[in-house]
Order: structure tokens, then sequence, then C-alpha cells
């Protein structure tokens, strides 16, 4: 009996050991500290597209950006850019932190290393995006993001509703001379855009022209395909009155400089209906060249928690809404197509959202291409350039 009680008493002394080792060990423990919220830099430089980054000045009604400055504290700087090739340039030289690239610039951005690949878990709101474009290969490259998908739209061709008794129903009307419905000849009335990616424009209008060049896609071009596409071009050059990159001043072209038919976008279409012309756009039998467009970081970025800050803010439904009406482009959140006052519940529907198949959208040419080698756009460049100068 004197045993059991001495192994009994080891016992007790030894739980008691125990518990208190257990609430030191429970006193001396913390809990884990929150991780510390970014610290926000007080600014973002953002390079985008005329229209994009509006904050009232237009129209009191489409303002999306006091809001997000109010919220953050983090001032809105905006830069607008007209082509590609101008956004590359300015993202090259530095200073920005976001830019809102086509798919013409952003893979050259991306293999340039002048963005970076972003961290979705920071952009809460990315399971929102369209999945046509949640991992589109203009800016999801090797498994990574390189961005925020934005807006989308199609290269529309706008013209005056005097000059056309009706809708083109081809882009012959911006390529080929000939008088258009009022009598008049186009010569000096027709405007291209001031972007080697035009091309592509081009190429699109023969491959229903001359199916015999077998072009399966405007921006893989084999030498001789390419070479039709420039001669098309070098034929335009005489009915051109102004290759434009400016939407502000395509705008004022159409309202007093006589120009009635030009490939555009629906930002223009919707200022110049708003200003009481005579215009209309349609989407040609021969289909339509287009952009999908992406929110993007520098490399070099030195606000990137308040770069963080605006792709979250502009991927919500308010805003993908309020861009769209006013842009007259597609949000890249569905759920901006329903309840937003400025669209509107057939916003989408007028801009063409079903559409998204039937666009040729905007991707910068390579050398290497799926039907063998291909003419890359370093020759577009040089090539257009030549083109518009009258060579």
């Amino acid at each position: 009996m004197f045993a059991t009680t001495a192994r009994h008493s080891s016992r007790l002394a030894a739980l008691s050991v125990g518990v208190v080792i257990a609430l030191v060990g429970c006193q001396s423990k913390k809990e884990p500290e929150a991780p510390a919220a970014p610290v926000l830099e007080g600014q973002v430089d953002i390079v985008a597209w005329p229209g994009y980054v509006e904050r009232g000045d237009t129209d009191a009604a489409y303002d999306w950006v006091k809001g997000f400055e109010a919220k953050t504290a983090c001032k809105v700087n905006v830069k607008t850019a007209g082509t590609s090739d101008e956004m590359v340039s300015l993202m090259t030289q530095g200073g920005y932190d976001l830019v809102t690239a086509s798919g013409d610039a952003s893979l050259r951005l991306i293999r340039g290393n002048t963005v970076q690949a972003i961290d979705v878990a920071r952009v809460p709101s990315y399971s929102s995006v369209d999945e046509r474009l949640r991992a589109a290969p203009w800016h999801f490259v090797d498994g990574k993001h390189y961005g925020v998908p934005y807006q989308w739209g199609p290269n529309v061709l706008m013209y005056n509703t005097k000059a056309f008794k009706e809708a083109p129903t081809s882009w012959a009307v911006v390529f080929e001379p000939m008088k258009y419905s009022d009598g008049k000849s186009n010569k000096g009335r027709v405007q291209a855009y001031d972007g080697a990616i035009y091309i592509a424009d081009a190429a699109l209008y023969l491959k229903t022209k001359q199916p015999d060049l077998g072009i399966t896609d405007p921006y893989a071009l084999n030498e001789a395909q390419y070479t039709a596409a420039l001669d098309v071009l070098r034929k335009q050059h005489p009915l051109v009155h102004r290759y434009w990159h400016d939407a502000n001043v395509q705008v004022q072209d159409f309202t007093n400089e006589g120009v009635v038919a030009s490939g555009s976008w629906p930002f223009q279409v919707n200022t110049l209906a708003l200003n009481k012309q005579p215009i209309a756009s349609t989407v040609p039998t021969e289909g339509a060249t287009g952009w999908a467009d992406t929110t993007m970081m520098s490399a070099t970025a030195v606000h990137p928690n308040c770069a963080y800050e605006w792709m979250e803010w502009s991927i919500s439904p308010k805003v993908q809404g309020d861009v769209a009406a006013w842009f007259g482009s597609n949000p890249a959140v569905p759920a901006a197509c329903t309840g937003n006052v400025l669209l509107g519940d057939t916003g989408c529907a007028t801009n063409g959202f079903e559409n998204f198949s039937k666009i040729w959208f905007w991707r910068t040419p390579e050398g290497a291409c799926a039907g063998g080698e291909c003419v890359p756009y370093s020759r577009w460049s040089t090539d257009y350039v030549a083109i518009m100068g009258g060579r």
C-alpha cells in the first residue's frame, strides 16, 4: 500500500509540474500579429487612352477618380497617349506606375521587362473578371499575370450619315477611291490610324476581298500577304485627310474639316453624337480589329501600393459600367452590365458584349508564327512610317 501511495504522489507531483509549465507557456505565448497594411504612397501615375480615366471635367456624371482619391488619399495623375507605340515609349522612359495597354503593346512591355507580374491576391475582385479575359494571352504569359483587364471593344467604321444614305457594308469605303452616296469623291475625306497596327486592318479587308492570299490571321502575315496589305495602304494614301491618333483631333476633323469616314473608337462616335453631329458607326462584313486593354504595372513603379489600390478599384462593377458608358466599350466585369445607371441594362448589348469572338484583338506581330515565318512588328513599324510619308 505504501508503494502504491508513493507512486500516486509522484504522479501528482509530475502532473503539477506539467500544469505549471503549461501555464507559463500559455502566458508567454503571444497571438500572431496581423500583417501590416501596405503604406499608401499618396499618388499613382497612369498612362491611359483618352476617356479611360475621367474625373468629371467633361461631364460631372462621369467621374471615377475623385471617389478613389477620397477613399485612398492616392492622387491620380494621368498622361493620355494616342497610340500603343506612344505608350510603350512612355513606359520605357519611366516615371509612370500603370498603363492601360492594348494587346499590341502588352507583349512588347512584358518581353522588354518594362512591366512586372502582379500578385492577383492583392486584387481581391479579380475573380469577378470575365472568364474570357482572365488568362488572355496578351497579359497572361508563362503562368504569370501581368495586369488586370480593363475594357474591350471593336475598331468601328465611323461615318457621316449625310455622306452615306445607308450604313457602309465594307471597309472599301476607306481603302478604295470612290464616290459616296452624296455624289462626292472620297479623296481627302477619309482618315487612317496613325499606328503600324493599322496594317492589320488592311489585311483583314484583304482576307475577304482576296481569299487566294490565304490570310487566316491579320497579325500573322507572310511576305506575300504583308506586301499585299502594304499595297492597299499605299493606294489609300491619296485619299487620307489625316493619319489620326488623337481622339479629340479626329472629333474636330469630323466636325469642321469635312472628314466623313474612318476607322475609329466608340468614344469618338459617342462624343460626336453628344455634340449633335450626323454620325453613326458600323462593323462591316469583313469584321473588325479591336482592343482588349489591360492595366499593367511598371517594373520600376514608385507607387506600387496605390497602383494595386487603383487596379482593385478599376474592376468594381460601378467603375466598369461607368467607363463602358462613357467610352462605348465593354466592361471586363460582366456584373457591370446590370444595375449601372449610366450604362443601363441594355448598354452591354448595344456595345457588342456578345461579339467578343468576332473581333480580331490587337496583338504584337511576331516573326515566329503558327504558319512558319511571319513579318515581325519592327518591319510593320518602319514600313508604315514610310507609307504615311507617301513612300
